[in-house]
C-alpha cells in the first residue's frame, strides 16, 4: 500500500457515511456477514481513512447494515488481529499504520528504514565482549569460549519501537567496536567503513513466535504478543562475520515474496525447436 498524506480530511463520522451509502450486507449470499463487513471496512481504510483516524463506532454499524452486535464486532476484532485497526479504551477503534514489508535481502535496519522515508532509531540495551556460546561458536567458526562482541539494541522507527536486535560479531575481526557509538548508524556501514568487512551474502530463517516478558515491554506490546523471529547469519571474505537474532514486532511487520514456476525444460526445449519462446 502506497503512503498516504496526512492532510485535512472532513470530519471521520462524515466522510464514513457518505462513503457507506452505496454499499449493503447481502442477506443471501454464501459468505458470512462479518467477512461482508470486513471487506466493507478494509475498502473504507484503503480508499478514505488516514492513519489514526477513527472508524464507526459498533452502534452506528450495527444501525447501519442491521447487524447484530456480535456480528460486528466479529468483523472489527478480525481487522484489529490483522493489525489493520486498533483500539484506544474509551475513544473507539482507530486506523492502523500499514505493517513494513520485511526485506527478504541483506540490508540493514537503518539503511532500509531511510529507504522507506521513516527515521530509524536505535536504543543500547547492551554492549559488551562476551565468550560465545557452543552454537555461536560454531556458526561463526570459532574455538570454544573465543570473545564475541554482544551488541543488543531497540530498534526505532519514527521513535515507534519497532524490533530487538542482538548481534555477535568476532571480536578477533573489529577490535575496539564496543567502543564505538552505534545511534543513528548502521553497524554494517561501521563494519564497512572501520574495519574494512564489507558483507557478501547471507542465510535468514524467519519464523513466527511469541514475546517474552522483556521483549514484549521494550516493543510496547503485551507478553505472548505475537512476533517474527529473524535468525541471520551474514558473511564477508567467505567467512562467517555476524550472527543476529532479532525478534520484530508481528503488528507491524509482514513478509512479500514474489514467486515465479520453475522453467520447465521440455517445454523450453519444445519453443526452441520450433523457433518460439515457451508459453
Amino acid at each position: 500500500m502506497g503512503a498516504r498524506r496526512r492532510a485535512f480530511l472532513p470530519p471521520a463520522r462524515e466522510c464514513v457515511r457518505a462513503e457507506m451509502r452505496t454499499v449493503a450486507i447481502d442477506a443471501g449470499s454464501p459468505v458470512p456477514k462479518y467477512s461482508q463487513l470486513r471487506e466493507i471496512l478494509l475498502d473504507l481504510i484503503d480508499t478514505e481513512l488516514a492513519y489514526d483516524q477513527v472508524i464507526p463506532s459498533e452502534r452506528e454499524l450495527v444501525d447501519r447494515y442491521g447487524l447484530s452486535r456480535m456480528t460486528v464486532r466479529q468483523a472489527i476484532n478480525n481487522l484489529v488481529a490483522e493489525g489493520r485497526l486498533y483500539r484506544v479504551p474509551g475513544k473507539g477503534t482507530f486506523v492502523a499504520r500499514p505493517k513494513i514489508e520485511m526485506p527478504l535481502r541483506l540490508a540493514s535496519f537503518t539503511e532500509d528504514m531511510q529507504a522507506r522515508g521513516l527515521t530509524p532509531g536505535a536504543i543500547d540495551l547492551e554492549r559488551r565482549l562476551v565468550p560465545a556460546g557452543a552454537p555461536t561458536a560454531r556458526a561463526l567458526g570459532l574455538g570454544p569460549g573465543e570473545q564475541v562482541h554482544l551488541i543488543a539494541r531497540l530498534r526505532t522507527a519514527d521513535s515507534v519501537p519497532m524490533a530487538v536486535e542482538r548481534s555477535f560479531i568476532p571480536a578477533q575481526l573489529a577490535p575496539g567496536l564496543e567502543r564505538i557509538p552505534l545511534s543513528g548508524r548502521s553497524l554494517y556501514r561501521v563494519l564497512e567503513e572501520t574495519f574494512g568487512i564489507v558483507l557478501e551474502h547471507g542465510e535468514e530463517t524467519i519464523q513466527a513466535t511469541t514475546a517474552d516478558p522483556g521483549d514484549a515491554a521494550l516493543l510496547e506490546l503485551k507478553p505472548g504478543s505475537a512476533v517474527l523471529r529473524l535468525q541471520r547469519r551474514s558473511f564477508a571474505g567467505g567467512r562467517p562475520v555476524e550472527i543476529t537474532d532479532a525478534v520484530y514486532r508481528g503488528d507491524r511487520y509482514q513478509l512479500h515474496v514474489g514467486l515465479d514456476l520453475p522453467a520447465d525444460p521440455r517445454r523450453a526445449g519444445d519453443g526452441a525447436d520450433r523457433g518460439q519462446q515457451p508459453a
